[in-house]
Order: structure tokens, then sequence, then C-alpha cells
């Protein structure tokens, strides 16, 4: 299950669970739209593969004990460790290579 994590790595920007601009990559790492477009080039800076929209876990328990109010989000907020000179450098090297081929 997703862990919904509520905050952008890169900018540190509020990501609530029902937040249509939170993107995330096969490893969950959860970055704002704009720093994937505008920072990362759509280069996950921790995997290198690029990023999709995050699901917004349903707020309302359509199926017994499945619901936002069961499976809450995370609270826990996560950074990235890494420079901006870094990540610029990290995903200029792959922005090029589409994700399905990195």
């Amino acid at each position: 299950m997703l862990e919904l994590r509520p905050n952008c790595e890169g900018c540190d920007k509020d990501l609530p669970s029902t937040s249509s601009e939170a993107c995330i990559c096969t490893y969950e790492c959860t970055f704002c739209r704009s720093c994937v477009e505008n920072l990362l080039n759509n280069v996950c800076p921790n995997c290198g593969g690029g990023f999709s929209s995050r699901p917004i876990r349903p707020a309302k328990e359509h199926r017994k004990g499945i619901s936002l109010k069961n499976q809450p989000a995370s609270t826990n907020r996560v950074n990235t460790k890494y420079t901006i000179q870094e990540i610029k450098e990290f995903s200029n090297a792959l922005k090029n290579t589409n994700p399905e081929s990195r």
C-alpha cells in the first residue's frame, strides 16, 4: 500500500493525500509536479526512474475497511539528501533517455 508521503522531497511543499500535484516514482519518492517538470526533468534523483501522478486514496469507505480513514496517509516528512546542483547534474545526464529505457 502506498505510504502517501505528506510533502515534496525537493521543495518541502505540502502534498496532502488529496493533492493532484503529487508525483511518485516506482520507489514512492514523492515530489510536486513543479519540481518534477522544472527541476528534475522527470528524472527521480534517487533511482533515475520517471514519475507518475500519485493516486488519490478514497476518503469514503466503499468497501468495509478500505478508505483513507482506515489506511491514513503518512505524516513522516522526507527531504532529498542531494543538493540542487547534484540533482541538476544527475537529471541532465538522464533526461533525454525515456524512463522505460533508463
